[in-house]
């Protein structure tokens, strides 16, 4: 069983556990600009930077996206996707006042399919529903090659370990 931690409490993750070495499930998202379907994962022919997040209506999460989105700048030629539980309207509002430019803002929110898919969603914790914080990184030929499963909710990803990844 793989977890995480809340404020230092374990928390289980539920769904199918994806590693590095496996094919990353294709799932389709909503993207917050439009609520047009959006694809992650799977085979996309361009590197892929998945970046989950429990909510962007927190500050650690909000850190983290405007951190991504500054990076992304310098990415070449990969498709990198925030995805959280939030509302496509909250993620759109929250895109719109920060500037968030660089990078595509999706929700899970329908069936989680995502969070299932990755294994990412959070059982039984005050927080049960909703993503833990993750990085994938998928190949051009849809393998993960990198996974962080950030070991503390409440804390930022390591980003120069996912940025060379997808490099």
């Amino acid at each position: 069983m793989a977890t995480t931690k809340f404020k230092g409490t374990d928390v289980e993750l539920l769904g199918n556990e994806v590693n590095v070495g496996d094919k990353a499930p294709e799932v389709t998202v909503v993207n917050s600009d439009g609520l047009g379907d959006v694809t992650v994962g799977g085979a996309q022919g361009k590197k892929q930077l998945i970046i989950v997040v429990p909510s962007l209506d927190t500050g650690v999460c909000a850190t983290e996206t405007r951190n991504f989105n500054a990076k992304a700048a310098d990415l070449k030629d990969v498709i990198t996707t925030i995805v959280s539980l939030d509302l496509p309207f909250a993620a759109g509002r929250f895109c719109s006042a920060e500037g968030i430019n660089n990078l595509t803002v999706t929700s899970d929110f329908r069936n989680k399919d995502f969070a299932n898919a990755y294994g990412v969603l959070l059982g039984g914790s005050v927080l049960a529903g909703v993503t833990c914080r993750a990085i994938f990184v998928v190949d051009e030929n849809g393998t993960v090659t990198y996974k962080e499963i950030v070991p503390e909710i409440t804390e930022e990803p390591n980003y120069d370990a996912a940025l060379a990844a997808v490099q």
